[in-house]
């Protein structure tokens, strides 16, 4: 696989869930954080999708936002 996108994680799919039009799409990343996407229905069985398969989150976004925690509140 290539892909110009520079955040991409590699995980497990934890959780599929279908429904008529989209695929709600849970992947465990290492360190064990999760990950879900909404994706088509016809994307996630083009994709041969299921619990246990090997997949990558790419993650391609214009803008990043940055918070902390208020000590003072």
């Amino acid at each position: 696989m290539r892909i110009s996108a520079r955040n991409t994680l590699k995980g497990q799919v934890t959780s599929l869930k279908l429904g008529d039009v989209e695929a709600e799409v849970t992947l465990q990343i290492e360190g064990g954080a999760e990950i879900t996407a909404t994706i088509t229905r016809a994307s996630a069985e083009r994709l041969g999708l299921a619990e246990g398969r090997e997949a990558y989150a790419v993650v391609k976004a214009s803008d990043v936002m940055v918070a902390v925690d208020d000590p003072g509140r």
